[in-house]
């Protein structure tokens, strides 16, 4: 018998929030176990196992973006599209956070701003989709999920949803976070090391010098802290960094499992990652996702869409910050380069009329994925880039902060996105294609991005 999980139950929903209490909500993009018992068996084993982060980690990202929300700091969120089982391995881990850290380098110094590093890592395996099944040759099949839920292979035992895959994600999450600590806090880090690598992305870049000044400015005064006496032997904000992580809190039995109570607040969090967000296909008021991210104290990310309305939006943040508090709600836009400067000022002004405290910040990706002639899906660098500017100046003109950019990246060379200063062209995708659900920027491209945006925070600081 084939149990779908997160419908309504016969009981009215629950006045007191609980770990369990979105069961009581209707909880769309569920996969559908062929049995009950399995998931419940897997999910007391998870609830069972130590948790991934601890509630003191999450709160003091809370402290930070609630820099950013006040605009005294900027949030850069990034990576994997979706995490895979089987490209699962150190270079992998390493190539994105070494890109995540030369990217926010960048943005420091030219936004004169720290920078909350937070990435899609370490749990970032499960994925929605626009259909339930799809048809190849006439075989129809469920859709891939993510790995923490079915495979990528169209084969029937692959596209069956398995819940043991959810004690893999634990195990793999587990241990991207312990390299990720060591990376942050052994030496990888280290400030004249990642301004290193820079050097080595403008040497061999098309556009070196448009971005040369910003880079021999940085190594100037690096050059003058060492003098001081500023070094990494004597300093560990050099020397070190924190890098949080986040996901797409979509599995409910996951999440559910992993939700603990703080011993020193009785508060509960979500122990899968420092900060979840709520997609854009899950966002309903009356749904289960928001239903149970509006009970965690970690800080939360919304997906905010071009079909979002004010009144929509005022009541979604009423529900899931109803104190107000700042550092709490990150508002992701994803609205297109086409759409966003008509759909996003009346939401900015709502916000702002209401005086709801929240970070905003762009992702400039989903909305600009289109089908290449060959079949691949993509993304154009251009429109990309255009969606974060024009994201930038409707925040400048209507008094607010852009507090933020997030994206779907990977330290890989692959070619997945077309354009920018390397010219990949539609012809050149199935060189290197490698995404397990959707297009990604590849390295050169994230830090061409990084130089680009970091001219227009530079900008906004001076202005």
């Amino acid at each position: 018998m084939e149990v779908e999980l997160g419908v309504p139950v016969p009981e009215s929903p629950t006045q007191v929030w609980t770990p369990q209490s979105w069961r009581n909500f209707t909880a769309d993009q569920q996969p559908q176990y062929a049995s009950a018992e399995d998931v419940s068996r897997v999910a007391k084993q998870l609830s069972g196992h130590p948790p991934l982060v601890f509630a003191a980690e999450a709160r003091e990202l809370r402290r930070q973006l609630a820099l950013v929300a006040e605009g005294k700091a900027f949030l850069l969120q990034g990576g994997d599209c979706a995490e895979s089982f089987t490209d699962f391995n150190a270079n992998r881990i390493r190539d994105t956070f070494k890109v995540l850290l030369q990217m926010a380098v960048v943005l420091t110094f030219a936004g004169n701003l720290p920078v909350v590093k937070v990435a899609r890592m370490a749990g970032q395996y499960a994925k929605p989709r626009s259909a339930n099944t799809e048809t190849v040759s006439g075989i129809e099949l469920p859709s891939y999920r993510g790995d923490i839920i079915n495979g990528i292979d169209f084969t029937r035992e692959a596209r069956t949803p398995d819940p043991q895959r959810m004690v893999t994600a634990y195990n793999q999450s587990a241990a991207t976070l312990n390299l990720l600590r060591a990376f942050a806090q052994g030496g990888l880090a280290d400030l004249h090391q990642v301004h290193g690598w820079n050097l080595s992305f403008l040497k061999n870049n098309p556009q070196r010098e448009k971005y040369a000044q910003l880079a021999e400015r940085l190594q100037e005064a690096l050059e003058f802290m060492a003098v001081c006496g500023v070094k990494s032997e004597n300093t560990p904000a050099i020397r070190e960094t924190v890098l949080y992580t986040s996901h797409e809190a979509l599995l409910l039995e996951y999440e559910q499992a992993l939700t603990r109570t703080d011993s020193l607040t009785g508060k509960w969090y979500d122990c899968s990652a420092h900060m979840l967000w709520i997609g854009e296909r899950t966002r309903q008021l009356d749904g289960a996702h928001v239903e149970f991210l509006s009970g965690v104290c970690n800080p939360i990310g919304m997906k905010v869409g071009p079909s979002m309305q004010p009144d929509e939006l005022l009541r979604l943040i009423d529900k899931l910050n109803p104190e107000n508090e700042a550092g709490r709600l990150t508002l992701i836009t994803r609205m297109g380069a086409d759409t966003l400067g008509e759909k996003l000022p009346a939401l900015v002004r709502a916000v702002q009329a209401e005086g709801r405290s929240v970070v905003w910040s762009t992702d400039p990706m989903h909305g600009n994925t289109v089908k290449a002639g060959n079949g691949y899906k993509t993304r154009d660098f251009d429109k990309i880039l255009r969606e974060i500017r024009d994201f930038f100046s409707v925040h400048w003109a209507e008094g607010s902060h852009p507090g933020g950019i997030h994206l779907e990246m990977t330290g890989e060379h692959v070619t997945e996105c077309t354009g920018g200063a390397w010219k990949i062209s539609e012809a050149d995708l199935a060189s290197c294609y490698r995404t397990q659900c959707d297009p990604r920027l590849n390295a050169d491209q994230v830090l061409e991005l990084a130089f680009c945006v970091s001219e227009w925070l530079r900008a906004g600081r001076i202005a």
